[in-house]
């Protein structure tokens, strides 16, 4: 069926996307980096055939729902001088169609008011479609060292909502905005892909790519499209990373397509605070808060400060990510490397252990491609002291100081 040809499809579309994502490792021999290149390219060619294959399915399954349309109403306006036991044997037959067109529906996310409108078409919706994240137990919230203050806010707005909605209602009803900022590379997008995974919410990860068309006026259509799939498919989070490229500050001489966008955006986002039973929460990722429009800070009321991580989370991080790894760190140099490495972000430490880690197989010289893994000396702090002269912190303290200044201001820290 039709329709069992989707869900495959999709599934492979996930599949794919997934293997697309995953690093390469920068160990591996020329020869090996050649395969991995052909092998993406092959990915990439295969994701176009199944993007292609899929909206051909969902363009016949939308034809079937419109044929058991048609002929419902057809067979609702026959004359009276027919005999009506013509009419039974479709109208039998016609008993299994509503699953069919149910089905249709929740693949095209929304029948009716997908066709009681200009704005909500067929292609639209299927360009929406693309952005939901499946939920996958890749990420829990162990694995996000530290950042309790923003987990507490997400258990509160997101998590606990879906799970125990009688509960949140009235004044406890949770907040429908969220922003989380900071220095870039600290968990923003590991905390929001851990909502993913841990809450019963369907999860459309967006981004300036998503919303944005060469055709005048598509913008806003997907946006309204946007809000309209996530209301029907309720509970959802609306994470938008990097929101600053979409809502930053309206100014006079703006594009006009820009202008539009923004404005659509927050009508929608006022629309769905008009009806008390929507659960659809916005989140926002950015680094740059202060170029976020006045309208955008009122709508996303909790503000969370993601902080550069102190000693604390440092000792949790290098511990976590040296985990399966062979080292030697005594209490002492442990310590000593926690304070050495302050100013550093969650993605500086991880490029800082992973440049430690190569100072072991450097030293093999002509052996490498004879000694055997086991045979490998541990790390010890001397490699990390040379990685930290290849590998510095990437924030600039100004920078760092800014954002701290805003969260005093702003922030709900």
């Amino acid at each position: 069926m039709v329709s069992d040809a989707i869900v495959r499809y999709r599934n492979a579309q996930r599949i794919l996307a997934e293997a697309s994502s995953t690093p390469t490792l920068s160990y591996i021999s020329p020869s090996e980096q050649q395969k991995v290149k052909a092998y993406r390219q092959k990915i990439s060619k295969w994701q176009e055939q199944v993007l292609q294959r899929l909206g051909v399915l969902c363009q016949q399954l939308a034809g079937m729902a419109n044929k058991v349309n048609r002929f419902q109403v057809g067979s609702s306006a026959a004359p009276s001088n027919v005999r009506t036991d013509a009419y039974r044997g479709p109208q039998r037959s016609s008993a299994k169609t509503p699953a069919v067109t149910d089905h249709a529906n929740s693949v095209v996310a929304s029948g009716p008011r997908n066709k009681t409108g200009p704005d909500y078409d067929d292609k639209l919706v299927e360009m929406i479609n693309t952005v939901i994240v499946d939920r996958s137990p890749s990420i829990k919230w162990d694995d996000v060292a530290g950042l309790e203050k923003a987990k507490q806010a997400l258990m509160e707005m997101v998590i606990l909502p879906t799970k125990r909605k009688d509960l949140f209602t009235g004044l406890r009803r949770p907040a429908r905005g969220l922003l989380l900022f900071g220095p870039p590379g600290n968990g923003k997008t590991m905390l929001a892909k851990a909502v993913a995974s841990e809450s019963e919410a369907t999860f459309f990860n967006v981004s300036a790519a998503s919303l944005t068309s060469k055709w005048v006026g598509e913008g806003e259509k997907l946006v309204r499209t946007l809000f309209m799939v996530a209301i029907s498919k309720q509970p959802s989070v609306i994470f938008i990373d990097e929101i600053d490229s979409i809502m930053s500050t309206r100014v006079a001489d703006e594009n006009e397509a820009s202008r539009r966008l923004k404005s659509e955006f927050l009508v929608q986002f006022d629309g769905v605070t008009s009806n008390s039973d929507d659960l659809v929460i916005v989140i926002g990722a950015t680094n740059k808060p202060q170029e976020l429009d006045d309208a955008v800070l009122r709508r996303l009321v909790k503000r969370i400060y993601v902080p550069l991580p102190d000693e604390n989370v440092r000792r949790l991080l290098l511990r976590t990510k040296l985990k399966g790894q062979a080292y030697s760190l005594p209490g002492g140099d442990l310590e000593r490397l926690v304070k050495e490495t302050e100013g550093y972000s969650g993605s500086d430490l991880q490029a800082l252990c992973e440049e430690a880690a190569m100072m072991p197989i450097r030293e093999l010289g002509s052996n490498i491609l004879t000694v055997k893994a086991t045979q490998v000396r541990p790390l010890h702090y001397g490699d990390f002291q040379k990685a930290m002269k290849v590998i510095r912190p990437s924030l600039q303290k100004s920078k760092w100081e800014e954002l701290q200044r805003w969260n005093e201001e702003f922030g709900s820290n």
